[in-house]
Parts: C-alpha cells; sequence; structure tokens
C-alpha cells in the first residue's frame, strides 16, 4: 500500500509540474495577447488619426476646387455679357444698315425707274443674304396680308387696330435672329379705322425714311 501510495504521489507530483508548465504558456500567451491588443489600439489610433487628415484635406481640396468654379463661373459670365453687348452692338448696326438699303429700295420703286429699280433690289438682295449668314433674317409684310401683332407693329404704338384689319404696306422691315423674333414689321393697316385710346390721334403715317432705323430692337431674352 505504501509503495502504491508512493507512486501515486510521484504521478500527482508529475502532473502538477505540467499544470505548471501549462500555466506558464497560458500567463505567456496572455501576455502576447495584451501586447497584440495593444498594438491594435495603437493601429486603429493610426488609422483613425489618417482618417481624419483625409477627410480634412477632402474637405479644403473640395472647397479649393469649389472657389475655383466661383472664380471660372464668374469669368465666363463676365466673358458671355460682352459677348451679348458685342452681338447687341453689331446686331444694332447691321439693322441699321439694312433699314438703310430698304429706304433706298422704296425710294427706287417711288422713282419709277426700272433700271435703278433693279439695281437696289439685287442689292438689298445681296445685302439680305450676307445678313442671313449670321442669322438676321429680315422679312415684310405682303399686301393684304392678316394683321398679326407678333410679327407686325403699327406707327402708333397706342392703336388697336380693328378685327380682321389687314396690311396694305410695310414701313420698315422686321427681324429674327437665330429664328427669335428681333423686332416685328411696321406696317400700314389697309382698314384707315384704326381705334386709338381718347387723346390720341386718329390714322397712321408713313414713317420717314431717315427714322426707320431707329426702331427699338426687342430686348434679348437671357435665361
Amino acid at each position: 500500500m505504501k509503495l502504491a501510495e508512493a507512486g501515486a504521489l510521484t504521478t500527482v507530483v508529475a502532473q502538477l509540474r505540467d499544470l505548471e508548465s501549462i500555466a506558464g504558456q497560458i500567463s505567456g500567451a496572455t501576455g502576447k495577447w495584451q501586447e497584440a491588443q495593444e498594438q491594435a489600439d495603437k493601429t486603429a489610433k493610426v488609422a483613425r488619426d489618417i482618417a481624419e487628415r483625409m477627410t480634412a484635406e477632402v474637405k479644403a481640396f473640395t472647397e479649393f476646387l469649389q472657389r475655383a468654379n466661383d472664380t471660372e463661373r464668374a469669368t465666363l459670365r463676365l466673358e458671355v455679357e460682352k459677348l451679348r453687348r458685342g452681338e447687341n452692338e453689331w446686331l444694332q448696326v447691321l439693322v441699321r444698315i439694312l433699314d438703310h438699303v430698304y429706304a433706298l429700295n422704296q425710294g427706287a420703286l417711288l422713282s419709277g425707274q426700272p433700271t435703278l429699280i433693279e439695281q437696289l433690289r439685287r442689292f438689298q438682295d445681296a445685302c439680305r443674304d450676307a445678313a442671313r449668314r449670321v442669322g438676321l433674317t429680315p422679312f415684310t409684310a405682303s399686301e393684304a396680308e392678316p394683321f398679326d401683332p407678333q410679327r407686325h407693329q403699327l406707327v402708333e404704338p397706342a392703336a388697336k387696330p380693328p378685327a380682321g384689319a389687314t396690311v396694305t404696306e410695310t414701313i420698315a422691315t422686321g427681324y429674327t435672329f437665330q429664328g427669335k423674333m428681333l423686332r416685328p414689321a411696321l406696317v400700314r393697316l389697309r382698314d384707315p379705322g384704326t381705334t386709338l385710346p381718347p387723346g390720341e390721334a386718329a390714322g397712321t403715317a408713313a414713317l420717314p425714311e431717315g427714322e426707320q432705323s431707329q426702331l427699338p430692337l426687342e430686348p434679348e431674352k437671357t435665361e
């Protein structure tokens, strides 16, 4: 029995030694896990710092792009306004020239000289063809054409044409620019019974040739 007890004690001591070795291994593994956890915390902190710096840089870059876009947009807006002013100026000049050409052609018709009439007709056609190349299209109202307030204008702006009124004469040419109405044609009505508001003189008179080019152009509509 003593020998058996001694053998059992020997086995227990050996097992205790094995437990001490396992405990040491567990302690070492726990230390390594703690080190790994600390390293993971440090890595996470560095990642957060990098993410915050990236966010700040993205925000700063976005603001820079926005400022650059605003500056470029303002510059482009100024350039567009300059181009529109320049376009309006040369349109005014071209319209004045065509108005004078139309007045010359009308004077030739009144002269009754066929040669002069043909020469000025060809000259007017050539001028109008050149104007069409840049998008400016002149038009006149044909005789007996129904009055259209979108395309025609009376000499007296306050005059109210009667229903069914027709055109008898075009006093000044109308114009469209790139398909948009630039100025309606100035016309005289066949029906003399045009009604005017109280205080206005009745009747329409032909516009003097020197004043045809002074007719206002409709303001350009901008978006």
